[in-house]
């Protein structure tokens, strides 16, 4: 799936380095990270990549529109 540049920034602009994401379900992976498994984002790169850090120790980068995650608020203070 090819982005064109606006397209790539507005993904930039709804997943900036530092979001908490959710990975709701990976494409075609023949080792996927599980469903569910929280990661903060550390870069989109120039075709629209959401590259993460999972809290499982992997890093992967996930496609818009190919695979399905969804960000995540931080806890507030209170929270934690």
């Amino acid at each position: 799936m090819f982005m064109n540049d606006k397209e790539v920034e507005l993904i930039r602009a709804r997943y900036p380095v530092g979001s908490r994401i959710v990975l709701d379900q990976m494409g075609d992976d023949p080792r996927p990270v599980p469903s569910g498994m929280k990661g903060t984002v550390v870069q989109v790169d120039d075709i629209g990549t959401v590259h993460c850090n999972f809290d499982n120790g992997r890093r992967l980068g996930l496609i818009p529109g190919e695979d399905s995650f969804h960000k995540i608020q931080p806890k507030s203070r209170d929270e934690r």
